[in-house]
């Protein structure tokens, strides 16, 4: 109890931190097209100034100061801007460039490469059935189960294909 008396006579005690004097309106006045120009200083501390008025009444605040401050928390600058035009087109060259690249590296080596294993063939992997069914693999539930009725590792068309 004594704790909570004592930090409501502290608040009472200290003094606002925010100015209660208005900004002027040359430093406000076109904020929007000099904001970008401004140097970061200069921009932290118009921030600084103007969110310090904001922390008493807003109805304290003038025209100019609340505008200011809804452009520069809101505004289309830094990561809301938009974009530069041609933007769009230059994306959608180099999503195709690349994707063009790729096909052609994806021929060349295709153009380049050995032919299948003769392993992949489906009369080689019909044999492999069979030597599976002679060894009686897998019985429970695989190739030599009665009833079977897939294929078994057949999964190549046949030859010449």
């Amino acid at each position: 109890m004594l704790r909570t008396q004592a930090t409501n006579v502290l608040r009472r005690a200290a003094p606002r931190a925010y100015s209660t004097q208005a900004l002027s309106n040359p430093t406000l006045k076109n904020i929007e097209k000099r904001w970008e120009g401004m140097p970061l200083q200069e921009q932290a501390d118009l921030w600084m100034a103007l969110r310090d008025r904001m922390k008493g009444s807003w109805s304290e605040l003038t025209l100019q100061e609340q505008k200011a401050a809804y452009w520069i928390a809101f505004g289309p600058h830094g990561p809301r801007a938009t974009d530069p035009p041609g933007t769009n087109a230059r994306i959608a060259w180099g999503v195709a460039l690349g994707v063009g690249a790729s096909i052609a590296i994806f021929a060349a080596i295709r153009a380049v490469a050995k032919p299948a294993p003769y392993t992949m063939t489906k009369e080689y992997q019909e044999e492999s059935n069979e030597f599976l069914l002679k060894q009686n693999a897998n019985p429970i539930t695989g190739i030599s189960s009665d009833g079977y009725t897939g294929k078994g590792v057949v999964q190549s068309p046949p030859k010449g294909n």
